[in-house]
């Protein structure tokens, strides 16, 4: 029975690219001189720093930027609230979404079943799988999907018939 899998998963080896490119900007910058203006990454979270607020704007834009020129859907990241952490100097965590949340799953399994098409969806885990008799109504649901969820990056994987 042909299926593939609905997933939300950035390319990390781009987005650390991006995270790199960023702070060599920031760096070379006239009006980050002598700031502390930065962007670091861990494992599934970017945090920005910045001196103000107006400086942590830029620096997001800057990275926002980056992103986009290495193919990284912006929509990957949460942005998380600015926080003060001494003095005027403020920092930002954007948190990298990875997997499909629980509520967007079942709006995608709704909006599959509501369709009424031949295929049948099922939450695993993190993915959403969908299966059908035909490969016509896979592609179908795939150009459902691509056309209703604007809200999320979604990534279409495992294909097979």
């Amino acid at each position: 029975m042909p299926t593939f899998d609905v997933v939300c998963k950035p390319n990390l080896v781009e987005l650390r690219n991006a995270v790199e490119q960023a702070n060599k900007e920031i760096s070379t910058r006239f009006d980050f001189k002598g700031s502390d203006a930065r962007v670091e990454q861990t494992d599934k979270e970017l945090t920005a720093y910045a001196d103000s607020d107006f400086q942590l704007n830029q620096v997001r834009d800057v990275l926002l930027n980056k992103m986009t020129k290495r193919s990284v859907d912006v929509r990957f990241l949460d942005q998380g609230k600015v926080e003060k952490i001494g003095g005027d100097k403020v920092k930002q965590v954007l948190t990298v979404r990875n997997g499909v949340p629980l509520d967007a799953a079942k709006k995608i399994v709704a909006l599959i079943k509501n369709s009424k098409m031949k295929v049948q969806s099922s939450i695993q885990g993190d993915t959403v799988r969908v299966q059908g008799a035909k490969r016509d109504d896979l592609q179908s649901a795939i150009a459902l999907l691509k056309k209703d969820v604007t809200d999320l990056p979604l990534g279409f994987e495992n294909f097979r018939d």
